[in-house]
């Protein structure tokens, strides 16, 4: 594996890990799209270091527990938005 990709696996994580990022933010962030940071992140940074991707992995899968609640948030706010604008 090339330097710049373990390099690069290894700042997502931390990236991840300290603003409890989804995985569209940190794509954004770096640049890259959301495949290569679940690549970086389930694949390459465990043979790289293990207790990272743990790491990494449970901000991952507590965000997309979470998912359901902030769609719905957003589809409340997005109407309730747009009723106000019509009184």
């Amino acid at each position: 594996m090339k330097d710049y990709i373990e390099e690069r696996a290894v700042e997502i994580a931390y990236y991840i890990i300290e603003h409890e990022a989804t995985v569209r933010q940190t794509a954004k962030q770096f640049g890259v799209s959301k495949s290569t940071i679940h690549k970086d992140v389930t694949d390459r940074l465990l043979a790289i270091n293990p207790a990272l991707a743990k790491e990494a992995r449970k901000v991952l899968d507590r965000n997309k527990s979470e998912r359901h609640i902030r769609g719905g948030m957003a589809t409340r706010e997005k109407y309730l938005h747009r009723h106000l604008e019509e009184k």
